[in-house]
């Protein structure tokens, strides 16, 4: 199982201080925590993609191909990429570029994102959406699985004996992960094609986690590509930790109170209730992690959001620091020992690698 953070870049007043960091803070801050998560010893950084204030992470393969340079073992991913917005084109190129810079150490999560300004702004129309992240997926698909590609669609010009360079490292394409929190159809998607599906976790309470991760499931079964516990899962979920769980709250009561996010609706006692938002001591959020499993079956890949709604760098990084060394050792042992036989693991290059050699032979010998 993997285990690592995933950052949304917004740019947010500190309740605490009143001062909110400059885009070149936040963005320096960014590169400072995946460097961070991958000292500590987590698996995964995966930043989001956001064209409006206040948030900044505009370009992720440029943030990413930074990172991978001064990594060597964190795997790269976004936790959106805009399938509906960005050209199909771009985004194969991009990405297999990225995995050539990072040795194959990338993935990718498709999703449409969370503004709906965005669609005009890049020529879009928002009632396209889903028609958008079906069209535009299926012809990403097809750069990175055929040399020479001619197709035509509705929301882009044709091509004509196109060849997407680089061409995917080692001839697989970057693992790609389907985000989404409330579009069945994107389940469905992620079913379809037999690749992962993966529900932020958040905001929304576990009856509806469970309901969207067990429609993809069942649907990935449908599709002939295993049995339903062996698709590919993962969750967000977002912590806040201090070795005493009243310290814990207390701590970040001013931030859940005015970050635009979460401000002005429920409290924090209701939000932690209703959503996965844990704060308290790390034994909290092991207990509250490994209560995932309960409503989402075994999974494959944790992220966990820690640097959101105004929080210093000073105070991330500590974060980072007890989820190193406190919790994720914890989790990793307790995920193992309760993950039944056949249960496949979280998917990396080189396993993918792997099999993409061995499936010649075992059709050869079929």
């Amino acid at each position: 199982m993997q285990f690592g953070i995933f950052t949304v870049g917004d740019v947010t007043t500190d309740p605490t201080t009143g001062r909110a960091p400059s885009e070149h803070e936040r963005i320096k801050a960014m590169l400072a925590i995946a460097q961070k998560a991958e000292e500590v010893g987590l698996d995964v950084f995966a930043t989001g993609e956001h064209h409006n204030p206040p948030f900044v992470p505009s370009s992720p393969t440029t943030m990413l191909g930074y990172i991978a340079a001064r990594t060597e073992n964190l795997i790269l991913s976004t936790s959106t990429t805009l399938i509906t917005t960005n050209d199909p084109v771009k985004i194969a190129e991009d990405f297999a570029m990225l995995q050539h810079v990072a040795d194959g150490r990338v993935d990718v999560m498709m999703g449409r994102g969370n503004t709906g300004p965005v669609y005009p702004w890049f020529g879009k129309d928002i009632r396209d959406g889903i028609d958008l992240a079906i069209e535009n997926y299926a012809l990403l698909r097809r750069l990175w699985d055929e040399e020479v590609v001619t197709w035509k669609g509705k929301f882009r010009t044709p091509l004509q004996s196109f060849t997407s360079t680089p061409r995917p490292l080692d001839g697989v394409a970057p693992f790609v992960w389907h985000g989404s929190i409330r579009s069945p159809e994107i389940a469905e998607q992620a079913a379809y094609y037999g690749d992962g599906f993966f529900h932020n976790n958040i905001f929304w309470p576990t009856s509806h986690t469970e309901q969207m991760v067990n429609l993809y499931r069942q649907r990935y079964a449908h599709y002939g590509h295993g049995a339903p516990e062996q698709a590919i899962v993962g969750l967000g979920g977002q912590v806040f930790m201090n070795r005493n769980s009243q310290a814990a709250v207390r701590e970040f009561r001013p931030y859940f109170d005015k970050a635009p996010v979460y401000g002005h609706g429920p409290s924090l006692e209701e939000f932690t209730t209703q959503t996965p938002l844990t704060v308290g001591s790390p034994q909290q959020v092991i207990e509250r992690t490994l209560s995932f499993r309960d409503y989402a079956g075994d999974y494959q890949r944790q992220l966990f959001l820690v640097d959101h709604a105004g929080l210093s760098l000073k105070t991330v990084l500590e974060q980072l620091d007890l989820l190193g060394e406190e919790v994720v050792p914890v989790l990793r042992k307790e995920f193992a020992n309760l993950r039944p036989a056949g249960v496949p693991d979280a998917p990396t290059h080189s396993a993918r690698v792997a099999a993409a050699q061995e499936a010649p032979k075992e059709e050869t010998q079929g």
